[in-house]
């Protein structure tokens, strides 16, 4: 079972969009770190973020109900294969998406606007406010008359100092990739949904993208494709950087070792004693015969040189087709054969 988004915000299933943005405003205020001094309070922080932000996307919610958290993060319900498969995964900052929220990172500040104390406050408790949805957040905490000003709402304090940015961690994507594409190169195409700023700098809108990924010839496992800044925005981050991490898809008939390629011919021990040509497939669709004039014993190796992937750096050279040989003995033999082979095989 994955995670139950509707129970983390305490809300029924059938929630509306302002049923879920204020299950969101009353949740975050409870676990926010710089109130709730709780052992689990900044992962239940994060848990809140995690489920508002599929929560309050129609897409990712529609994907949710029908497919859960794995079919969501995983991309089990989608169909197209890589060009067209989402793939969710949170950005991983809960303060970057409160203070996309709030428009702030810290709505506590307000409470300290006269004396700039770094004291916590405790005697808040979200519980007790009733935010109307449509009103600046900050306006809330002005309708209690906070030091000595009207009831009316109020603007959030400016900080004393500008809050720097810092960007998010990478968002890492794992891309599988066949022999052959490797072999001949290819263009992937992969579609990203990320938040972005709108031009009041304060807002965010939900937007598609598609990236596309080219891979080169003879490209290892585990090389990277980095897209700088393509992840989530909000007014108090930079961008994470989208990254996609190369990794082989298992092939029906070859194995791959840098840029050799191995191949595993199974003959008969006929074959292996009294010789054969061994027809063998290569990754770009031909077959070379592969003459075996001498005794074959199990695990011999034989090396097509070049038949194998191209060296990333020269792309005109190529890495060797290396046949490992396993041998298929009988399960049983007559006696007449096994006398046979007694008079005529050597006994060492």
């Amino acid at each position: 079972m994955g995670k139950d988004y509707y129970k983390i915000l305490g809300i029924s299933s059938g929630a509306n969009e302002d049923e879920i943005k204020k299950a969101y405003r009353k949740m975050a205020l409870k676990y926010h770190p710089d109130k709730n001094k709780e052992p689990n309070a900044e992962e239940k922080f994060k848990e809140i973020a995690e489920a508002y932000d599929v929560l309050s996307d129609p897409k990712k919610r529609g994907l949710y109900d029908q497919y859960g958290e794995e079919g969501l993060k995983t991309g089990g319900g989608t169909s197209g294969g890589s060009s067209g498969s989402f793939h969710y995964t949170f950005h991983g900052d809960p303060h970057a998406t409160f203070a996309s929220f709030f428009g702030g990172s810290n709505p506590f500040d307000i409470f300290f606007a006269s004396s700039r104390s770094t004291r916590p406050f405790s005697g808040f408790d979200p519980d007790d406010m009733d935010v109307d949805e449509d009103e600046d957040p900050f306006g809330a905490f002005g309708r209690f008359g906070f030091n000595g000003l009207s009831r009316g709402p109020r603007r959030a304090p400016e900080p004393l100092y500008p809050r720097r940015k810092v960007q998010d961690p990478p968002v890492v994507h794992e891309l599988r990739v066949s022999l052959e594409e490797i072999y001949h190169g290819s263009t992937k195409r992969m579609k990203i949904t990320r938040r972005r700023l709108n031009p009041d700098g304060r807002t965010v809108r939900t937007e598609d993208k598609i990236l596309h990924i080219v891979i080169k010839r003879g490209w290892k496992e585990g090389t990277k494709i980095t897209f700088p800044k393509e992840g989530d925005a909000t007014p108090d981050n930079i961008p994470a950087d989208i990254v996609f991490v190369l990794k082989d898809k298992p092939h029906a008939h070859f194995r791959r070792d840098g840029t050799n390629v191995l191949y595993s011919a199974l003959i008969s021990l006929k074959e292996a004693l009294c010789g054969c040509t061994v027809n063998i497939p290569t990754i770009d669709g031909r077959v070379i015969p592969l003459p075996c004039n001498d005794v074959i014993k199990p695990g011999t190796v034989k090396r097509l040189r070049g038949e194998g992937l191209p060296f990333p750096k020269v792309p005109t050279q190529r890495g060797d087709l290396i046949v490992e040989f396993k041998v298929r003995f009988p399960d049983r033999l007559t006696p007449q054969t096994r006398q046979i082979l007694r008079q005529h095989l050597p006994c060492s």
